[in-house]
């Protein structure tokens, strides 16, 4: 089984501050996640989003709040990405992270495909849903979850850092390949694609307090 961290290596990582720089393109599916202070998008500070165009390379954007230096979530170009209707973003757990982006961000997230979701519908057998066994077991790629509590608030990040982040999203595109086919495999990519199209609404519902107690419970 191959290790992440010897991939890193020949991964190309960018970091970028504020925002993503105009005119980058990343193609029509672009791989997604966030790195926050915490869990609860209502309190908690998006602090940096990583994407991939699953060429290899990861674009990370640090976002800095003005009383450190940085220009907070004034990120027109990032913001358009996500917002762009013609690119779809690829994440796993898209709940949380759709659910911040659009509460700090001001915009609405959408289409997305969620490998989480994806993974729970054809993989029945098993209650191993999180991105590094995921990865381990469909793709054969060991991911370090060694930073996954670090302090994403600092203004400067570790080497450490940025390649974890990179790793939760330069996977995602070979991951999606193995578990699209599965659904198809099962019958059920219809039922994943209505799953996917109220991500959106599920991530307001859950920023405006109906997660806990959950709106669809009894």
């Amino acid at each position: 089984m191959a290790d992440a961290t010897q991939f890193l290596p020949n991964a190309t990582i960018h970091l970028h501050k504020h925002d993503l720089p105009p005119g980058l393109s990343l193609g029509p599916v672009v791989a997604v996640d966030t790195e926050t202070m915490g869990l609860d998008p209502r309190r908690d500070r998006l602090c940096l989003v990583q994407l991939s165009g699953g060429d290899g390379q990861a674009h990370l954007v640090q976002l800095i709040p003005p009383e450190l230096g940085g220009r907070g979530y004034d990120c027109p170009n990032l913001k358009a990405m996500m917002a762009d209707t013609a690119v779809t973003k690829l994440m796993h757990f898209a709940r949380f992270d759709v659910g911040m982006l659009q509460h700090r961000l001001g915009i609405t997230v959408a289409p997305v495909k969620c490998t989480k979701i994806a993974a729970k519908l054809v993989r029945t057998f098993t209650d191993r849903h999180g991105l590094k066994d995921l990865c381990r077991e469909l793709i054969g790629v060991e991911l370090s979850k060694q930073q996954q509590t670090s302090d994403w608030g600092a203004v400067e990040l570790t080497r450490e850092q940025m390649a974890y982040a990179a790793s939760d999203v330069l996977y995602l595109h070979a991951l999606w390949a193995k578990l699209e086919a599965l659904l198809i495999r099962e019958h059920r990519l219809d039922l994943a694609e209505a799953c996917f199209a109220f991500l959106p609404a599920r991530g307001r519902l859950d920023v405006l307090g109906w997660d806990e107690p959950d709106i669809f419970a009894h």
